[in-house]
């Protein structure tokens, strides 16, 4: 018999049993279907989670003022501790294990434009800060060192606070009113969701160079003028970011004088240790959802390899009468393999085709803040597909085999039941 002959024969047995043909992709496909969604829809939330997450700043710590809760230097614990608006200078020189530290300092103003005004948050800081933060630009561009250098009354503008002042408007270029005092439009902030922060949304702040926030909205008392509200400081990289931390409060406490294990003296909320902790929740969140989906393969396999069994166990009848008729052992064997690999590669592909069909239908859909989408990995269909199609094939040439080796005689006896 030939090869062409083979699939004939192959295709009209398929299509003469398709209930059990049916039954038998259904399972194949299913089973790839429900993994590859599962798999997903977990990596749409990790990665809609780090997204949002970004959005807040990139391996940032916050570092705060706060009260000594030690003593050190001889001076009583509970000492409030203030940040001054030349420290950055002396624990970037000190904190070798940190990219950048940065001063920041922020207040309340109001804000007029020829169109419209409102209490905007002001805020300072050095240009770094944009990167640090994850503040992106849309139009023009943010404070510049030169801006920062000359104490330029340059503001940049957060989507919500362009909206706000300036409405569908042109903002580039123009002036508006800070406190009553005149400041040029030179950037408008490209809309970023965010689900954290400390003094409010970026996107409803007015940026400006430190040294302008500095001279023009200090601090009021009691607070003294060259009072700043916190420090930002970013690793060198992940992996320095507890170095960075030591020789933060190292060199703060140096200038405060107070001890630098004492915590509540610099509070430190530390993004990176948020990460991490994000991180091994996504992760666990994966291996669930992994041994889900094992399950879910097993529970697939399992009713493969009963309906091949079957199958196999029905046409016992049909192998003795093809022996009989001078078929031999392989070719009984290849006919069960090749219809076993025509059930395999459509019900596979019509899995995978629907699977990420899917995945593409539901990702033009707008979605939530905290979910990417179902994003579909091509490791878990292809892990699927060849754990199932394994099972199929096993499934059907075991029972083959063992049918294929017996007495025509004895496989048309079997069949018949006498």
């Amino acid at each position: 018999m030939t090869f062409r002959d083979l699939l004939l024969d192959t295709l009209r047995t398929l299509w003469a049993h398709k209930l059990r043909t049916f039954l038998t992709m259904f399972g194949i496909a299913w089973g790839i279907v429900s993994i590859t969604l599962m798999v997903a829809a977990g990596e749409g939330l990790r990665v809609g989670q780090k997204k949002v997450s970004d959005s807040f700043g990139k391996d940032v710590m916050i570092v705060f003022a706060g009260r000594t809760s030690m003593q050190a230097g001889g001076v009583r614990a509970g000492r409030g501790i203030r940040w001054e608006a030349t420290d950055h200078q002396f624990v970037q020189r000190e904190a070798s294990s940190c990219k950048y530290i940065l001063p920041e300092l922020g207040n309340n103003a109001p804000v007029h434009s020829a169109y419209n005004s409102g209490s905007l948050l002001v805020t300072g800081s050095l240009p770094p800060f944009a990167d640090v933060r994850s503040i992106a630009v849309a139009e023009g561009r943010y404070p510049n060192w030169d801006d920062e250098a000359a104490g330029r009354r340059v503001a940049f503008l957060g989507s919500d606070a362009k909206k706000q002042l300036f409405a569908t408007r042109a903002a580039l270029g123009q002036t508006i009113s800070i406190g009553g005092i005149p400041y040029t439009v030179v950037g408008v902030m490209q809309e970023k969701e965010q689900d954290s922060s400390y003094d409010g949304r970026d996107v409803s702040k007015v940026f400006v160079p430190f040294s302008a926030v500095l001279r023009d909205f200090p601090n009021k008392p009691p607070s003294r003028p060259h009072e700043i509200d916190r420090l930002l400081a970013t690793p060198q990289s992940v992996d320095d970011h507890e170095a960075c931390k030591w020789e933060v409060r190292r060199a703060l406490g140096r200038v405060h004088g107070f001890d630098p294990h004492d915590e509540e003296a610099a509070h430190i909320w530390d993004t990176v240790e948020d990460a991490k902790a994000f991180q091994t929740m996504t992760d666990g969140m994966k291996a669930f959802l992994g041994v889900i989906g094992i399950i879910s393969l097993f529970l697939g396999g399992i009713g493969v390899m009963n309906v091949m069994l079957v199958a196999v166990r029905e046409r016992t009848r049909e192998i003795g009468v093809r022996k009989a008729c001078g078929a031999t052992a392989r070719g009984v064997l290849w006919q069960f393999f090749i219809e076993t690999l025509i059930i395999v590669f459509l019900s596979g592909g019509a899995g995978m085709g629907f699977a990420y069909g899917l995945c593409a239908a539901v990702n033009t859909l707008p979605m939530p803040q905290y979910f990417a989408g179902l994003l579909a990995s091509w490791n878990a269909g292809l892990a699927a597909f060849a754990l199932l199609g394994a099972v199929a094939v096993l499934s059907a040439l075991y029972p083959a085999r063992r049918a294929a080796c017996i007495d025509p005689i004895e496989a048309l006896r079997y069949e018949a039941g006498t």
